[in-house]
């Protein structure tokens, strides 16, 4: 079983207005998966840094930021992160690029988890809906033109407020849907933005929404998690 986990930290500032990256690391200490994608990681201003320094991720985490290196001071690609746990071992890695009006990106690695090879594709997607289906298609693309063919889970804040419709649809086609339940906003969760998608060769054997107290404070989004079973 591989335990994965979705969180958009909005760049690590809580509903206190506090940005606190500390906060963030407990809640997901908390959760305790082996393959954690995360939104909103870097600061929006200046250059744009991660809101986790590296330093306190390797002092007080268990998980390593897959090494994208295309920003300095960045772990990730337009604030999207991938960690895994230190003893994981990243078989490749890569930046995909999306069309957008603002700016968009997704993140793509192979992993060995446990012993067990895992591609995971970290993303957040566009508030437009157009848009939005534009960028599932090209991350769709850009999974299928890999030559190497692995047991494949997409997560991230796909902004989408539809129940079935818009890119739900476009990625429904080929992956199936873990049913986390709401993580927005956190004061009322009623909106199932964050989502957790698998391939056919993974089994979604437990799944749901982080309810601690800390991750009520620490993002706006709550985070989401399941265990998978690779078939």
């Amino acid at each position: 079983m591989i335990k994965v986990a979705s969180y958009n930290i909005h760049k690590g500032i809580g509903l206190d207005r506090r940005r606190d990256p500390n906060r963030i690391i407990e809640v997901l200490r908390e959760i305790d998966a082996d393959i954690i994608a995360l939104q909103e990681a870097d600061r929006r201003f200046g250059a744009k840094a991660c809101v986790i320094p590296l330093h306190a991720l390797e002092e007080h985490s268990p998980w390593k930021a897959v090494p994208f290196s295309l920003r300095a001071g960045s772990m990730g690609w337009h604030g999207n992160v991938l960690l895994i746990r230190k003893e994981s071992v990243v078989m490749d890695c890569e930046a995909i690029h999306l069309p957008a009006l603002e700016p968009r990106g997704a993140v793509m690695a192979d992993v060995r988890a446990g012993g067990t090879p895992i591609r995971v594709v970290g993303m957040h997607l566009d508030l437009s809906g157009l848009w939005r289906r534009r960028q599932a298609h090209a991350i769709l693309a850009h999974v299928d033109s890999s030559t190497t063919r692995r047991p494949t889970v997409l997560m991230g804040d796909l902004n989408e407020w539809s129940v079935r419709a818009g890119c739900l649809r476009d990625f429904g086609r080929d992956y199936a849907f873990a049913d986390t339940g709401p993580s927005f906003h956190v004061r009322r969760p009623v909106a199932r933005l964050d989502r957790i998608m698998v391939s056919a060769g993974l089994r979604v054997a437990e799944c749901g929404v982080h309810h601690s107290a800390t991750a009520r404070k620490a993002s706006d989004h709550l985070p989401i998690w399941a265990m998978l079973e690779v078939k």
